[in-house]
């Protein structure tokens, strides 16, 4: 790396032109290469934290986003550097060089938003597509969110943020449950397992699914107690019947004497029976408790919800955007509480208004979650800009980060290729893109759940939460 980064150009090639995201990591800037005029995206590497040279987690972030080329992930283009400074302490500052998005789902969503059906299925082949291509290629990404989705004029959305992902093998090595954020992180890591495979980053894109039918998330818990107390009481609570291994996981117990020994029954039902059937399945098998009945990405793309009318549209047919991103959704709010006038929303180009947020995104006045009402009056009233604002504990210790695995194909190939004319669906194949059916070594058609994965606090394109 050290090789890597004495030949790197310096940071002054760009011109910042607005800052578009923050986190621990650092800042996120919008930018302009001045020779040639391209707009980037430049993520500061924070290293004032870092006492033993590049953080590990960016390390890993670089090397899995070097192999990664798919139109589904964002796209790595050179490192660069500044010289020393006092506001760096004495140390010089690392950038990441990438593909500039206009927007983030998130930021969409909180000024408002509102997608079609056929906008929604396309949105979610895109990420089916990019994580399938992942999880082909032995990369779990453990951070999937909104603000992690990048999306641009274009219509592509586009996984970012790799500073959690790690590539997985079949060793059997133990790993951390601290990932993922806690809206959208699953019940085998809430309840301590340390042996988990595709099947964690799955129940993150359930849970993304389900805020975009219900524009609203589904699980907004402010810890992990209640977060797991939430699933239960939505998805009802699992037994070793439904679950095997259950019983056996580190926190089941504790858990477990906490909730109380009465059973929460399966209120499915209740929250999602307003959908369409064939949401509703696809659902179903993304949010299954059991890690193991969970569908995978690859299968997922060829569920009957994406052949039926309305098809989704095409990426280039969606409507364009003012840009917005998380970061600036949030300014945007802080600005309307000091007074101060506040940019317009991200509404189509053509229909740039005045907006009122929406009654499912207005808080109450204390910050409280609404409890005991209807599913559809509020029970879940927290909106897009409370979202969970934690750290992450990595659980490695001093340990060295492990080696890379190169994939099994390096470059291209899954979802690679134009999208077939709608509505026709391609059977017998896998992907549900008229493509070969992927290996079944690596977890996809054949998800196995014994597959291990590890990771430690990352940064990314977006905003960390």
């Amino acid at each position: 790396m050290a090789g890597n980064l004495a030949g790197s150009r310096n940071v002054e090639v760009y011109e910042k032109v607005e800052q578009v995201g923050e986190g621990t990591y650092g800042q996120v800037y919008k930018a302009r290469d001045k020779a040639t005029g391209e707009i980037v995206a430049l993520k500061r590497v924070r290293m004032d934290n870092e006492k033993e040279g590049f953080p590990v987690t960016a390390i890993r972030e670089i090397k899995i986003l070097k192999v990664l080329n798919h139109k589904n992930v964002v796209q790595l283009k050179e490192i660069v550097t500044s010289k020393a400074s006092e506001y760096n302490h004495g140390k010089g500052s690392i950038y990441m060089v990438m593909e500039f998005s206009d927007h983030d789902l998130t930021g969409l969503t909180d000024a408002g938003t509102r997608f079609t059906t056929p906008q929604i299925k396309c949105y979610m082949k895109q990420l089916l597509e990019g994580l399938a291509y992942c999880h082909r290629n032995r990369v779990l990404h453990r951070d999937i969110k909104g603000s992690n989705l990048l999306i641009n004029n274009q219509g592509q959305l586009k996984l970012a943020d790799f500073g959690l992902a790690r590539p997985f093998d079949d060793t059997g090595r133990q790993l951390t449950n601290r990932v993922i954020t806690l809206w959208y992180r699953p019940p085998e890591l809430l309840l301590g397992s340390q042996n988990y495979g595709p099947a964690v980053d799955m129940w993150s894109v359930g849970c993304i699914f389900a805020e975009l039918l219900l524009k609203r998330p589904i699980l907004p818990g402010k810890n992990e107690f209640e977060q797991i107390d939430k699933i239960f009481k939505m998805f009802g609570t699992p037994t070793e019947e439904t679950w095997p291994g259950l019983t056996k996981l580190h926190y089941y117990q504790m858990v477990q004497t906490q909730c109380g020994t009465k059973p929460q029954p399966n209120r499915f039902n209740e929250h999602f029976g307003m959908l369409p059937l064939q949401a509703q399945s696809l659902l179903q098998r993304l949010l299954a408790m059991d890690p193991s009945k969970r569908i995978n990405a690859a299968d997922a793309l060829d569920h009957d919800y994406f052949w039926e009318e309305p098809y989704p549209s095409r990426p280039e047919d969606l409507p364009k955007y003012a840009q917005s991103h998380e970061f600036t959704a949030k300014k945007r709010r802080q600005d309307q509480a000091k007074g101060a006038p506040a940019p317009a929303p991200a509404q189509p180009a053509h229909q740039q208004v005045p907006h009122q947020r929406p009654a499912y995104q207005q808080q109450p006045a204390n910050g409280a979650y609404s409890r005991g009402a209807p599913h559809n009056s509020g029970s879940y009233q927290s909106s897009y800009h409370k979202r969970p604002r934690e750290g992450y504990d990595n659980g490695g210790g001093p340990r060295a980060p492990a080696a890379y695995m190169p994939p099994h194909q390096s470059r291209g190939g899954f979802g690679q290729g134009a999208p077939p004319p709608y509505p026709h669906k391609a059977y017998p194949t896998s992907n549900g893109y008229g493509q070969q059916p992927l290996p079944t070594s690596n977890g996809h058609g054949h998800h196995h759940p014994q597959q291990h994965h590890g990771g430690h606090q990352g940064s990314g394109y977006g905003q960390r939460g």
